[in-house]
């Protein structure tokens, strides 16, 4: 008799009262636990999720008290409910771990949800097939089925658990690395970038040592790998050339640091901040939300323009000119103020005002001032700027003069000008 068959005898005897008291008790435990421990942890974190029962320190705590509890009852009586509470809470945890450290990790990745909502189907099913005592004929026909590798055989139940064993370890080499990084690189190296890289070194070590303890532990003797890895270096150097080039860039990017996430770069013309530093390519973003990818080995070999690598500010000129007859100290004058009254334009260095040409309309002056954010575009405050010029030198009653030309008719016996003189 299984414990479906159990819970529904119990039931119609009315002898789940005490059983379910026990069941909610472990519960609000467990819950209480995570209240208290939880309070100021943040919403991303593993143990604890975004509420108090969303992370997977409460089902593994309701675990082990229900477990507890089902030893120490079990000796007495029969505990159905608590059995059946078992294999709930047992693939609750496993889901719990795998969706907090998927949305940890890869926050935006879809196949990470598909792989989250499949693991979670199977572990349901694996639940209910416990429940109903199925589970262990189950892995028997699984244990029958085989399948032939050359001279040696393997079973169904070995691979699925192969599978299970990889995953689990490829999961908790996860969780490693990012806490590894939001716990200890946040705080010791300030630099994002350097962070990104020592993030993406700890992972793939941590992803490589639990990929072979995984292989260790399903029986697959890890020297057959030096075959694969001279097959591998045959396709890097044949066919994968263009992509080991740019893993291999990416992590040169990062660690000379020579784009940095956040810098202003032109790409082939196409100007933009750098949003993501990724192994593979590099994400620009321009100010008008268009993306552009761009593989690392580009930004390795051939000539980018980093408009702040040493220095953010950048310099930014307008031309204006005025009437002749205007007050050229006046309007130096205006011009500077002007350009001291934007708000983004920065103190040091100073505005300055430079008279650069006598223009055939006029003379010609050009102002030139600095900005400390070039990553929130140069078009908004220089149009700042040259609107508060306008309105300085209209006040002034300073003319910006239109362009004229003077005609002169030969043998006509008298001059003629053009219409808008």
């Amino acid at each position: 008799m299984n414990a479906l068959d159990l819970l529904i005898r119990d039931a119609e005897h009315g002898a789940l009262a005490w059983e379910a008291a026990v069941l909610l008790g472990c519960l609000a435990v467990a819950w209480g636990i995570c209240w208290l421990t939880g309070r100021k942890a943040p919403a991303d974190s593993v143990w604890f999720g975004r509420a108090t029962v969303d992370g997977v320190l409460f089902p593994m705590l309701a675990l082990a008290l229900v477990y507890s509890a089902r030893l120490a009852l079990g000796s007495f009586q029969e505990v159905p409910l608590l059995r059946i509470a078992v294999p709930v809470l047992v693939a609750l945890a496993g889901i719990r771990l795998l969706a907090r450290v998927f949305t940890v990790v890869f926050p935006r990745s879809a196949l990470a949800r598909v792989a989250e909502r499949l693991f979670s189907w199977l572990a349901w099913i694996a639940a209910v097939l416990w429940i109903l005592g199925l589970l262990p004929a189950v892995l028997e026909e699984m244990e029958a089925i085989r399948f032939a590798f050359g001279k040696s055989e393997i079973s169904l139940l070995a691979i699925v658990q192969g599978v299970l064993s990889s995953g689990l370890v490829m999961v908790l080499a996860l969780w490693i690395s990012a806490a590894v990084e939001r716990k200890v690189l946040r705080d010791t190296v300030s630099d994002l970038s350097l962070r990104k890289v020592a993030g993406n070194a700890i992972r793939a070590v941590l992803l490589l040592v639990g990929f072979l303890f995984a292989l260790s532990a399903v029986g697959v003797d890890l020297t057959a790998l030096s075959v694969l890895g001279g097959a591998l270096g045959v396709g890097l150097g044949f066919g994968l050339q263009k992509l080991a080039s740019n893993y291999v860039s990416g992590f040169v990017i990062l660690a000379e640091r020579s784009l940095r996430i956040g810098d202003t770069v032109r790409v082939d013309n196409f100007e933009g901040v750098v949003a993501d530093i990724k192994t593979r390519y590099t994400l620009i973003r321009s100010l008008s939300g268009r993306e552009s990818i761009v593989p690392n080995e580009k930004l390795i070999t051939e000539r980018i323009e980093n408009l702040s690598l040493a220095d953010p500010r950048i310099l930014i000129t307008t031309d204006v000119s005025v009437a002749y007859d205007s007050d050229p100290e006046l309007v130096q004058q205006i011009l500077l103020e002007a350009a001291n009254g934007a708000t983004r334009v920065i103190a040091d260095p100073a505005p300055a005002v430079r008279l650069v040409n006598f223009g055939a309309d006029g003379l010609e002056f050009q102002v030139l001032f600095w900005i400390a954010d070039p990553q929130n575009g140069q078009l908004a405050v220089k149009s700042d700027v040259n609107l508060r010029i306008l309105k300085g030198l209209r006040a002034a009653g300073i003319a910006i003069p239109y362009p004229q030309r003077v005609v002169h008719v030969v043998g006509g016996g008298r001059e003629l000008t053009s219409p808008g003189d």
